[in-house]
């Protein structure tokens, strides 16, 4: 996929219509409970809430949203993976984050006003989401005060992270973003090695932080080329990680 894309070539993609569709597999109900924004919620008020709730199949490409839709629900992925990019005044694509299993997106629906979506959300495989009204969940949370204790847990820990994520992009150097990148994708992070796969196409990994995918693959083969990493398609192994993290201070 390019990396930069018109505006008038992104308004043509169809957002699909949601599909009817119980709520029933055991996994995804499971990941759901964990999730902070609904482990705290009882079996009776999760269930009229996931009733209320419908399952979306998303294929190749499709689109969730765009960009400035009125918004009306924000969403929990089942499966598959999605990627969420803005369109800036120029037309241009710019990658913001990749939604795995297990995450929720748009959340901050819940408390916008003017409710809008900030960007547009893409699956870049078959995908499954469930989509949940803004307004049930903003009813369930009045219902029960720790309910709402639980969601500004989850809104304070998503804006340490956001936060993170600024102080990667306010890096100058190209390099020096990437490697902060590799590192973070790391369970252990720098305290040990291991592999690690892309969550993103590489392409799609290089407007995310920023740089042409050009710089992306030249950084990527001089880091291979100096045995700091290997590289298998979407795949990296980093066995030295404070190796990585010394030459980019």
């Amino acid at each position: 996929m390019a990396l930069t894309q018109t505006a008038e070539t992104r308004y043509t993609k169809p957002v699909l219509v949601a599909i009817n569709k119980p709520f029933d597999d055991e996994d995804g109900l499971q990941a759901l409970r964990s999730h902070p924004l609904f482990s705290e919620l009882n079996g009776k008020d999760l269930q009229h809430l996931i009733q209320q709730s419908r399952r979306i199949l998303l294929g190749h490409h499709q689109l969730l949203y765009r960009q400035d839709m009125p918004a009306h629900h924000f969403f929990f992925v089942i499966s598959g993976r999605l990627r969420l990019y803005r369109l800036d005044s120029s037309g241009i694509d710019r990658t913001l984050d990749s939604i795995a299993p297990g995450d929720c997106f748009a959340e901050v629906m819940i408390y916008a006003d003017p409710p809008r979506y900030a960007c547009y959300a893409e699956a870049l495989k078959s995908s499954e989401v469930l989509m949940i009204p803004v307004k049930a969940y903003q009813d369930t949370v009045e219902s029960n005060p720790k309910y709402a204790q639980a969601a500004l847990r989850h809104y304070a820990k998503r804006a340490v992270s956001r936060f993170h994520d600024l102080e990667i992009m306010t890096v100058q150097n190209a390099r020096d973003r990437l490697i902060r990148y590799l590192i973070d994708l790391l369970p252990n992070g720098a305290e040990e090695g291991g592999e690690v796969e892309l969550p993103l196409p590489k392409c799609l990994v290089a407007s995310r932080l920023a740089m042409q995918p050009e710089t992306f693959s030249r950084i990527l083969a001089d880091l291979k080329a100096n045995g700091l990493v290997r590289v298998n398609r979407s795949r990296l192994f980093i066995s030295d990680p404070q190796r990585l993290i010394e030459i980019s201070q």
